[in-house]
């Protein structure tokens, strides 16, 4: 007995697909695939601007960060051990408290006053400030003389002569070069009177010719001119090939 086998038929027209407007749904997978793909750019462009726009924040609040950080660096603190020197040293020279000087005065009278200038020459410096009425400003001036050698006597005289301000570095150019106090204060009593002398350039070059002291204090006493100093130098140097002259006082000498 053999075994049963269903028959199944089937109908060929069945087997043929159904589509249900093709056209339409094609279209509308691509009109969603260009709204996803534009979104999609949109976000993409949005983040991007984000995330510069944060770097830039990022970059700027550092910066502003740096610079209150500077900014909020403590202020040095004043010298407050030379300000105490400087305030006993005032408190042991009264005199200076009664002739009213003031914190640029004080600066001024520190230079001198280091340099080797003594109390009661700062007083009679301020003093003869005073008598002229103008604000005491000679501290450095005073100090470079002191340091090239010219005595208290010599830095006195000279502003008694009010010959510190106006001449002070020249007086000092001549102290270097070897010209001595008396030399210097010579020059300067003379121009204190407006009368002629030499530079002290030129004197520095009669000093180089191997003059004296007196020699030139001599110069500087009579007044001599600038020419009759130049033949004397070329004389001297072997520059006027024997047809000088020796200077003696005022007359010339045939050599």
């Amino acid at each position: 007995m053999s075994a049963f086998r269903p028959v199944f038929t089937i109908n060929p027209d069945r087997l043929k697909p159904v589509l249900l407007n093709p056209p339409v749904i094609i279209e509308a997978h691509a009109s969603l695939a260009s709204r996803l793909l534009s979104y999609n750019l949109r976000m993409l462009v949005a983040r991007l601007f984000r995330m510069d726009f944060a770097r830039r924040l990022s970059s700027g609040l550092l910066l502003a960060a740096m610079v209150f950080a500077c900014s909020c660096k403590p202020t040095p603190k004043p010298d407050t051990e030379q300000a105490d020197q400087m305030a006993m040293w005032l408190d042991s020279v009264p005199q200076l408290k009664s002739l009213n000087v003031s914190n640029a005065e004080i600066e001024e009278l520190r230079k001198a006053h280091e340099a080797g200038l003594t109390d009661p020459s700062t007083v009679v410096m301020i003093k003869f400030a005073r008598d002229r009425r103008v604000p005491f400003a000679d501290g450095q001036t005073i100090a470079d003389l002191l340091n090239a050698g010219s005595s208290e006597e010599t830095v006195l005289e000279l502003a008694r002569l009010n010959q510190l301000g106006p001449w002070g570095g020249e007086a000092r150019a001549m102290r270097l070069t070897g010209l001595s106090d008396k030399i210097i204060l010579a020059v300067a009593q003379r121009r204190s009177q407006g009368l002629p002398v030499l530079t002290g350039e030129k004197l520095g070059e009669i000093k180089n010719t191997g003059a004296s002291d007196a020699t030139i204090l001599e110069f500087v006493r009579s007044g001599i001119t600038e020419q009759r100093a130049n033949d004397y130098i070329k004389q001297h140097n072997g520059a006027s090939g024997g047809h000088g002259f020796v200077y003696q006082g005022h007359s010339r000498k045939k050599s």
